[in-house]
């Protein structure tokens, strides 16, 4: 019995010598293995500097090239660990890992779809030249200057400077109207005037009103004015002229002073703009009893 747990206490001792050299065999490689993930690291961040800087020359897209730049980095540091995992001779190690990351992958996959759709679609966002930074844009029940586009969202700044963050896969499914697009858009002015007015001078005063006061509109004539139904108290009508924006926010600056000269102008002319009017009528005379009236009178 003695001698049975001697010498089991010797194989014990002789194994954890041979850990023990191992180790001390493996710490140049541990050392170097270290370094050269540190390396990787390092070399990952200024590749990334270096590509987004190329690629930004080349493509006028910000997103691709923030893309392709993060990718790079991944590239570098992915490099950098199979080089350590070989160093330190796990190339069984690595063969497992990456079998496992193929089975791991395939889960994931399938828990993260939303996730991954998002990531797909922004990849595909990024690659359309009809959105880019800085575009006025409006989709989803939202309005405004597209100030990210990356792999998990799309991010939009409005006109109160308020951010809507929006998942990328509704960017992709949904309609989007790019305000940027054209240099062109069209101010619908909408008002009525009052039933005595001379509608022919209404129109030729707002034609005129618009013409000289925004230099897009060349001549009264490229003014549309277009009277739409005979409203409540006044006869309404409707006004398009076409200014140079790409944003939002230059054509209600452009509406505003649309309103505000021709309010000037049909007051400068008498023109009156009526607000709603409501006549209350009664159809039932009340009858009065002028003996009570005349008694009750008498008694006070």
């Amino acid at each position: 019995m003695k001698d049975t747990i001697g010498k089991a206490f010797a194989d014990l001792i002789e194994k954890l010598q041979g850990w023990l050299s191992a180790i001390i065999e493996s710490i140049p490689n541990l050392i170097l293995a270290i370094l050269v993930m540190f390396t990787a690291y390092i070399v990952a961040r200024y590749t990334r500097k270096f590509v987004l800087k190329l690629v930004e020359k080349r493509v006028d897209q910000k997103s691709i090239a923030n893309i392709i730049a993060k990718i790079s980095a991944v590239v570098v540091v992915a490099a950098g660990l199979f080089l350590a995992l070989g160093i330190l001779n796990l190339s069984k190690m690595l063969t497992s890992l990456l079998a496992g990351a193929g089975v791991a992958g395939l889960a994931i996959g399938l828990a993260l779809q939303g996730t991954l759709s998002n990531t797909f679609a922004g990849v595909v966002i990024s690659f359309r030249k009809r959105i880019q930074l800085g575009n006025w844009v409006e989709t989803n029940g939202y309005s405004g200057e597209v100030v990210d586009v990356n792999l998990k969202e799309f991010v939009l700044k409005e006109a109160d400077n308020n951010l809507v963050i929006i998942p990328n896969k509704m960017i992709l499914e949904n309609p989007l109207k790019n305000y940027s697009l054209t240099t062109r858009m069209r101010v619908v002015l909408e008002c009525g005037v009052g039933y005595e007015s001379d509608l022919e001078e209404v129109e030729r005063l707002t034609k005129e009103t618009i013409a000289n006061k925004f230099e897009q509109v060349n001549d009264p004539e490229d003014v549309e004015f277009y009277y739409t139904e005979f409203g409540g108290s006044s006869i309404n009508y409707m006004c398009r002229f076409w200014i140079d924006a790409e944003s939002m926010l230059e054509k209600l600056k452009a509406k505003t002073r649309a309103i505000i000269e021709v309010k000037k102008a049909y007051d400068k002319a008498n023109i009156n703009i009526p607000f709603p009017i409501r006549t209350l009528q009664f159809d039932n005379k009340l009858a009065l009893d002028k003996s009570a009236l005349t008694e009750k009178h008498n008694s006070n």
